[in-house]
């Protein structure tokens, strides 16, 4: 197997004197989709934001791509070829659809065109002039995630991408996440709904407590539903 592409060890974070994350150990490699799975609360956001640097008091290693991400400053970690799409979206909500994609930079090469990100959203090529606030909440998914490929990253973290959203668009949202992978995106993704998350991972950690209690590939799934049972109510 190929070195990670994402390799984190004893990984400890803190919201002020909170102490959040308890020493996570993961690996994403080179073209996988990874799901990290758990209740509320057990750190799955938090482990993502840390990665990327947004909490700031933390320990332990992250690499990308051979990168320390620990000693890197906050506005070279995207640059470095992460894209995180938080829950909250961030889109910008007086901006079109059209002036939202054409505001990231670009970080790589290989970074998705207009078209191409039209042709894989075509919700959005049909609201490409409508501003934010007038996308309904899958639409603003949509956009958020279609911003993050316009730049080039190699990998994609994302946070509870279908939260609240009608079947039919986690339906094309998780088409859209096979796309991605097909074309040799790798993906950590935060995900509540497990029956989604069962059809687009490749591999599953499972948190609880602020540190990862087990990990396992699809091929194992069967046999750990008593767990996934005990810990997740699935």
């Amino acid at each position: 197997m190929s070195e990670p592409l994402l390799s984190v060890r004893g990984l400890n974070a803190w919201y002020g004197e909170g102490h959040a994350l308890h020493g996570v150990d993961l690996d994403v490699f080179p073209g996988e989709t990874v799901t990290l799975l758990g209740r509320n609360g057990v750190g799955k956001t938090t482990t993502l934001r840390a990665i990327m640097g947004l909490i700031r008091k933390r320990t332990g290693t992250a690499t990308f791509d051979g990168r320390d991400l620990m000693r890197m400053p906050l506005h070279h970690v995207a640059r470095a070829g992460i894209g995180f799409v938080p829950e909250e979206r961030g889109i910008f909500s007086t901006l079109s659809v059209e002036e939202n994609l054409n505001l990231p930079p670009v970080v790589a090469p290989g970074g998705m065109t207009p078209d191409e990100i039209f042709e894989l959203f075509p919700n959005l090529k049909a609201r490409r002039n409508s501003q934010g606030t007038k996308l309904s909440g899958g639409e603003q998914q949509m956009l958020a995630m279609a911003r993050m490929l316009r730049t080039g990253v190699r990998m994609l973290l994302l946070d509870e991408p279908t939260e609240g959203l009608a079947p039919v668009i986690v339906q094309r949202i998780g088409e859209v996440l096979a796309e991605l992978k097909a074309r040799g995106m790798t993906i950590l993704l935060v995900e509540q709904n497990f029956r989604f998350a069962r059809r687009i991972a490749d591999r599953f950690y499972l948190m609880e407590h602020g540190k990862i209690t087990a990990g396992f590939p699809v091929a194992e799934l069967d046999e750990r539903m008593a767990l996934l049972h005990d810990v997740l109510g699935v």
